[in-house]
């Protein structure tokens, strides 16, 4: 118990410095959202009328006044209102959310599952130099940016082979391209962990032990090596959903999907700074929850360290 609390209190940490550099930073920005919205001459708005506006979004408060007030609705869970939409922020992220996860958590399983493919069948393929150009690949994929691989994707699989359409696709069909976009490169560091460990653990006593025991190496790959493997892999896998998110806000922009990415491009051109706040906060809080589930996990997956939890 001490151990979950000490690394709650941590993550709560990470959370409020994220909050407050983001305060900062957002409202170190050149330019005023709101006379961005409203000082247009086709609205036809008096100054009056614009100072009003202003005072009801908060923004003649002193930047004190105003991240209290930003806090307070953080931790009660109202975000304020978008300048650009004039709607709830809340609102906006949670019908924008569903997509969003939809596309990160498919990309995420299908990286897993190609960095477990590329990873085994590096150890086990019969040629070396297959092996060789297996082990080549993720360095080839972390390399690939995101938005050049799925317009490369979509030049091919759309336009040449008229395998998967841009447009018209049913829902399944528009996630096709953009779950592999991202999932290629959120696989390219699983592999080669994975492949290290696999690595390392192959020569570790007690699987020269097994083997002398006479059992094969594909058993012992699959029996032994591969729990004591997949510590290190799922560390990394924590520390990616960081790049996770990153590569759905990029993927949903060059796919034009509607989702975060989109909001947070379209908060960024008009500088909404309360759409920009909450998105940040948002991934803030996967990436912590994510972490902190990791490392409540492992200590479950390795004996050893449960012990030194618990001793801690």
């Amino acid at each position: 118990m001490p151990y979950v609390l000490r690394r709650a209190g941590q993550a709560l940490i990470v959370l409020a410095v994220a909050f407050t550099a983001t305060f900062v930073l957002l409202q170190a920005l050149p330019g005023d959202a709101v006379l961005i919205k409203f000082e247009s001459p086709e609205l036809g708005l008096s100054p009056e009328q614009i100072a009003s506006i202003r005072a009801s979004y908060g923004a003649d408060n002193t930047l004190p006044e105003q991240f209290l007030h930003t806090l307070t609705g953080f931790l009660v869970g109202d975000f304020g209102y978008s300048v650009q939409y004039g709607t709830a922020v809340h609102e906006l992220i949670g019908s924008a959310l569903p997509d969003t996860l939809a596309l990160a958590s498919l990309g995420f399983l299908l990286a897993v599952v190609i960095a477990v493919v590329i990873a085994f069948l590096s150890t086990l393929a019969p040629f070396g130099w297959l092996r060789n150009a297996l082990r080549a690949l993720p360095g080839a994929f972390v390399s690939i940016p995101v938005f050049w691989l799925g317009i490369v994707l979509i030049q091919v699989f759309s336009f040449q082979l008229r395998l998967v359409p841009v447009i018209g696709a049913d829902p399944v069909q528009a996630l096709i391209l953009p779950v592999v976009t991202l999932a290629i490169p959120i696989s390219a560091p699983l592999a080669q962990i994975l492949a290290r460990s696999i690595d390392e653990t192959t020569r570790s006593p007690f699987v020269a032990v097994v083997r002398a025991k006479g059992a094969s190496h594909a058993w012992v790959l699959w029996r032994d090596v591969a729990r004591n493997a997949l510590l290190p892999t799922v560390t990394i896998a924590g520390v990616l959903i960081g790049e996770l998110i990153g590569g759905a806000v990029v993927t949903e922009t060059v796919f034009g999907r509607a989702g975060i990415g989109r909001l947070t491009e379209e908060a960024v051109r008009n500088q909404d700074v309360a759409v920009l706040q909450a998105v940040v906060i948002l991934a803030a809080l996967v990436f912590v929850v994510v972490n902190l589930v990791v490392d409540l996990v492992y200590p479950v997956l390795d004996p050893r360290l449960k012990r030194k939890a618990v001793a801690a």
